[in-house]
């Protein structure tokens, strides 16, 4: 069975249309089967993008999992002085993504494979509706790697299910030093806001 995170999805292409119209972007995206949301706009997605603060005007911004890029564009409509990072292991998505930025004339986003984001690159923001249903070890994995890439002043925002875990990847999050508070919650959904803890 193929999967949304897969490298490269086995389905069949079937192309669909989603229309997006959030706080300070509206715009129409491509979507495939194989990828994350095809048909319409992800609830959680549309919480995150409907209840988030401001992002940061500029510096590196990044969308961890951008699928087709929902995300990523609603940030770089948001900033436009900002570079948006799209990330995805998902090559369909990727192709999405970048064919969706150029569709819309929005050219401060880069879309990458993870591997391909340089490594010296420290965000001022990461947001995310994170792959959940690859399993918590690697899910930890992923979000070890890129939370230790913010600035040192950064933030990352995550929307999670509470039937997903939502509460139980906010203790670990704390346990691993991040200082994490739940801004928003709506339909199940919770929207969470980390930064570093401060030391004492």
């Amino acid at each position: 069975m193929s999967h949304y995170f897969d490298e490269s999805p086995a389905a069949a292409s079937a192309a669909a249309t989603v229309a997006v119209s959030v706080p300070g972007a509206r715009f129409s995206m491509r979507t495939d089967r194989g990828v994350f949301s095809r048909q319409r706009l992800d609830r959680g997605t549309e919480v995150l993008l409907r209840h988030a603060p401001p992002p940061p005007p500029s510096g590196a911004l990044l969308d961890l999992g951008c699928g087709a890029g929902a995300i990523a564009l609603t940030l770089a409509l948001r900033s436009p002085a900002a570079t948006v990072w799209a990330v995805d292991v998902n090559d369909r998505a990727r192709t999405l993504c970048a064919a969706n930025a150029a569709a819309n004339a929005v050219a401060n986003l880069r879309v990458a494979a993870p591997a391909d984001v340089p490594a010296d690159v420290r965000f001022e923001a990461i947001w995310s509706n994170p792959p959940i249903r690859i399993g918590k070890p690697a899910l930890h994995a992923v979000l070890t790697t890129w939370l230790d890439r913010l600035a040192r002043r950064g933030h990352a925002l995550l929307v999670v299910h509470k039937h997903l875990g939502s509460d139980s990847l906010q203790r670990w999050l704390e346990a691993g030093g991040w200082s994490t508070a739940r801004i928003h919650s709506s339909g199940g959904f919770r929207l969470l806001r980390l930064e570093r803890a401060a030391r004492p």
